[in-house]
């Protein structure tokens, strides 16, 4: 063999080498919840997600997962964490989680799986083509806070006052707005209640409490779901029938919830990852909109409410809970 073709071979190792290197590298993906734990069903979904589409934990991906457990403030932190780890790409749960991960890089994929209106928080420049760093799926246009006040008159006829549970963050008057709206129509009475961090729950409490709302609500919010349990035990200690958004209230003892199916788009989240380690842009990846929604009633908690559900709520259910 002469030194040309010993050095043609060496290179052509050298190659073989490099790309099967690179196809089997480690990937690294970082996760940001705003009050989703590891151990949550959503994480699980997204989890399977991402194995359908090959990539798999401790194989050939590693799951950076930062959780602020319900305080905003610590976001730009975890999301300065993650951008000087060098992942490949993040996954955010939350407006506030994107809008950190937003700030601290320009150049990262990042991935919504859930989040409210996008182009509204100045994140994309429109659902279609959101032209930046940015994509995956909002919860825009899913006018949630109007289904479960209609929902809850609907479920509970003599229902005359509602709380109005909400964690504060940017735009969140949107949705305020649209709650004032439907309850007017609906002939109810709203009493607003803000949480602005995990530490501000019992005093709030205590206001609604002594307000003696007739029933109430929850406007989705990562910090509120953290805190599923903690406020499902609140409404049962005080015989408060509520609906919730996401179904995890419901399984923790709440009346009813009503809502997107949260798992289903943590799960369609890992097709955008898919797509962006294949060589997308996120830029010209469409922001998707709720298509799938779920109603979850709980008889168990109606029963020791001293309530009865309609049977025309009943039969519209998705899952009741005996």
């Amino acid at each position: 063999m002469n030194r040309r073709t010993l050095l043609a071979v060496l290179c052509a190792i050298v190659f073989i080498s490099a790309a099967e290197a690179q196809q089997h590298a480690v990937l690294k993906i970082g996760v940001i919840t705003l009050g989703v734990a590891s151990s949550s069903p959503y994480l699980e979904e997204l989890r399977q997600g991402l194995r359908d589409h090959g990539y798999i934990e401790a194989k050939n991906m590693i799951f950076e997962h930062r959780d602020a457990q319900g305080n905003i403030e610590r976001l730009p932190g975890m999301a300065a964490e993650l951008v000087r780890l060098n992942v490949k790409l993040i996954i955010t749960e939350s407006t506030p989680a994107a809008v950190a991960v937003s700030k601290a890089t320009k150049s990262i994929p990042i991935v919504m799986a859930v989040g409210a209106d996008p182009v509204m928080a100045g994140l994309a420049a429109s659902l279609a083509r959101p032209g930046g760093n940015v994509t995956g799926l909002t919860l825009a246009g899913a006018q949630r806070t109007a289904k479960q006040l209609q929902l809850l008159k609907e479920g509970l006829p003599n229902t005359s006052t509602v709380a109005v549970l909400y964690g504060a963050r940017a735009h969140i008057e949107v949705e305020l707005t649209e709650a004032r709206d439907t309850a007017r129509s609906l002939g109810l009475a709203l009493q607003f209640f803000e949480v602005r961090t995990p530490r501000d729950f019992e005093a709030t409490f205590d206001a609604l409490a002594a307000a003696r709302p007739s029933a109430m609500i929850t406007i989705g919010h990562g910090m509120l779901l953290g805190n599923s349990k903690r406020i499902v035990e609140f409404a049962l200690k005080y015989k408060l029938p509520a609906v919730f958004p996401e179904r995890e209230f419901v399984e923790a003892g709440g009346l009813m919830a009503y809502g997107p199916d949260i798992g289903s788009n943590f799960r369609r989240a890992a097709a955008y990852v898919d797509k962006i380690l294949k060589g997308a842009k996120p830029a010209d990846l469409p922001i998707e909109q709720p298509t799938k929604w779920g109603l979850v009633v709980n008889l168990r908690t109606a029963t020791a409410l001293g309530l009865k559900i309609p049977g025309a709520v009943l039969v519209r259910a998705d899952e009741v809970i005996q």
